[in-house]
């Protein structure tokens, strides 16, 4: 289980690079100094970062088998879903927030990285509790 959710969380990671590549060549970082997108420079670093974080607590326990490592990775990941969710939600919304970075984003990788992180966080939570 612990390579399943290794490589599914690879697949997230995979199509949030995508993402945040086409975000930054959408011209995202110059809508941020002109306040002309629909996410804020706390989504756009938080989210990368606590997932990365998360995945660091996850290789931490599988190399050292430790509970705590487990927890950590899950309540990080728990902070990076709900980033995400409010990104999503931000991209589907369109309306007041639409602007030119995000608009361009195509369904399918948006998509798959949202489902591919609900499965890690299926997987993470389902090892934390039956260890």
């Amino acid at each position: 289980m612990r390579v399943v959710t290794a490589a599914v969380w690879l697949v997230t990671t995979g199509f949030g690079i995508y993402l945040l590549c086409l975000w930054l060549a959408g011209g995202g970082l110059r809508r941020q100094r002109t306040k002309v997108t629909r996410y804020p420079s706390v989504l756009i670093i938080m989210h990368p970062a606590l997932g990365v974080t998360s995945l660091a607590a996850w290789a931490a326990f599988v190399l050292t088998a430790r509970r705590g490592y487990i927890w950590l990775s899950l309540g990080l990941l728990c902070l990076a879903t709900l980033l995400g969710f409010v990104m999503f939600t931000r991209w589907l919304g369109g309306g007041r927030h639409a602007r030119d970075a995000e608009q361009g984003f195509p369904v399918l990788p948006v998509i798959l990285h949202g489902l591919a992180g609900i499965l890690t966080f299926i997987l993470i939570l389902l090892a934390a509790t039956t260890m």
